[in-house]
């Protein structure tokens, strides 16, 4: 039976062709309720897929140029072939240059795709970004990278899970330069991330807001950044209608809100907020890019060099990561109309 012709199409890059990428994108289009939610495009080399699923199991699938016609089957995925590499250049499991080149190329056409408007979002399989810069390329993450390309002037990271959404004042910058913080753009973290979870959940979010330094600074003794900058964001929030607190010493906030007295947590930086959250859910915890134009999921695990082409990894991630962006995608389709 073919899916509906109004099903959204959706990109996905495949990512650095020496990991996990093409295995857990193909594993996750075998099954039926993800693949017939919208028609899929993986962006990358049709020699690739057609490698993992040699090497993982049947899929059918269909090699085009270009995404100007129409699919002939909407239920049957498409691979938007760009011929990049060279399969004698993927080392399989090493950083590679190369690898890490096509990888990012990847990416971009996909988003390209989305701001022509043959495709509505992208869903992402990881790149490595050592390999990245390798290549030559100025690149610290998705994330970055993405809205960049977009010409997005805010942009943020949104962990999600059943149980909670964390969104990060900073991503992927060092410790050193993540502690210089600024109140507006923590105020603006926290407004992008209260608009996505009203999208995702239908209500207002109880918010919470965590401290920078120990114990929340308790009161001065380990650090003033509480009450320099991020009380006075928090302040800012209140008084612009949003439900939130703080800040709080991180350790028991997390334990707070995976106990449902939160419902969206803002941290101050990277692994403030990925630590406790692959923790809670490592599986199904998936990175949504909030202030871009298009919808942008990904998986929230790394490129697995250890266990590439061996037919171990699980799309489950992958799974979640596709199924939120339809979902994003036709609560955006709503919202339009």
């Amino acid at each position: 039976m073919s899916a509906p012709a109004t099903l959204p199409t959706l990109a996905i890059s495949i990512g650095d062709p020496a990991g996990i990428g093409p295995e857990v994108t193909v594993k996750a289009l075998r099954d039926d309720d993800v693949r017939r939610s919208a028609q899929w495009v993986i962006v990358g080399d049709a020699w690739l897929v057609a490698e993992a699923v040699e090497q993982t199991g049947p899929l059918a699938y269909e090699t085009v140029a270009d995404l100007q016609a129409a699919p002939r089957d909407p239920a049957t995925p498409r691979v938007l072939d760009l011929g990049l590499l060279d399969p004698a250049r993927r080392p399989v499991g090493r950083v590679s240059a190369d690898c890490g080149r096509a990888g990012l190329a990847y990416v971009r056409r996909a988003v390209e795709e989305c701001l022509a408007g043959r495709a509505e979002a992208i869903v992402t399989a990881p790149l490595n970004k050592e390999a990245v810069t390798l290549a030559g390329e100025d690149f610290c993450g998705h994330t970055e990278y993405i809205a960049d390309l977009c010409g997005a002037a805010e942009s943020r990271m949104l962990l999600v899970n059943d149980g909670l959404c964390v969104a990060h004042v900073s991503t992927h910058v060092s410790l050193a330069e993540a502690t210089r913080l600024d109140p507006q753009r923590i105020l603006v973290t926290i407004e992008l991330a209260a608009q996505a979870f009203e999208r995702l959940r239908g209500r207002r979010p109880r918010i919470a807001v965590c401290g920078l330094n120990p114990h929340a600074g308790e009161n001065g003794l380990f650090g003033d950044a509480e009450s320099r900058w991020i009380a006075p964001a928090v302040e800012a929030a209140v008084a612009a209608g949003f439900d939130c607190r703080g800040p709080f010493p991180a350790d028991t906030l997390f334990l707070q809100a995976f106990r449902g007295a939160y419902d969206l947590v803002i941290a101050m930086y990277h692994d403030q907020g990925h630590i406790p959250m692959k923790l809670m859910d490592f599986e199904h915890t998936v990175n949504v890019t909030l202030g871009l134009p298009l919808v942008r999921t990904s998986v929230d695990h790394g490129t697995a060099f250890d266990i590439a082409g061996r037919n171990l990894a699980a799309a489950d991630d992958m799974q979640t990561a596709m199924q939120l962006a339809v979902r994003l995608v036709r609560e955006r389709r709503g919202a339009v109309r």
